[in-house]
């Protein structure tokens, strides 16, 4: 399969495109971009008076990256649905965002402070 990008191709300056023009300018077979609007809810082309889906131009660049996402990075569905979603920072990433410049003695003192808080309060009740 030879990859295709969106640097690769450009897309017409048009606003709506068929799904037959969507496959071509892609490299992908009409049922799978079928397929995936029912895994991407991102990926909503709307529906002519006939009934016909018409892909607007962010539809195609999205297209592009679930297609790079699936097929050249690995991604699963569910990984890049996720990605595409901001959820997809690596573990690394959340962790980090979790991790705070607090250290263990700082956060011995924190504990000690609340407990004697918690137990002013429970005498009051």
């Amino acid at each position: 399969m030879i990859p295709v990008s969106l640097t690769d191709v450009t897309i017409p300056d048009k606003l709506y495109f068929r799904i037959g023009e969507v496959s071509q300018l892609t490299r992908t077979k009409a049922f799978v971009l079928r397929f995936w609007e029912t895994e991407f809810p991102s990926l909503r082309p709307v529906k002519g008076k006939s009934g016909h889906r018409l892909y607007r131009r962010k539809d195609v660049e999205l297209i592009f990256q679930i297609r790079r996402l699936l097929y050249e990075k690995g991604f699963t569905i569910e990984g890049a649905r996720r990605h595409l979603a901001g959820e997809g920072k690596s573990r690394v990433e959340q962790r980090s965002m979790f991790q705070s410049s607090v250290d263990g003695a700082q956060l011995q003192a924190i504990r000690q402070e609340l407990q004697t808080i918690l137990t002013l309060l429970s005498r009051k009740c």
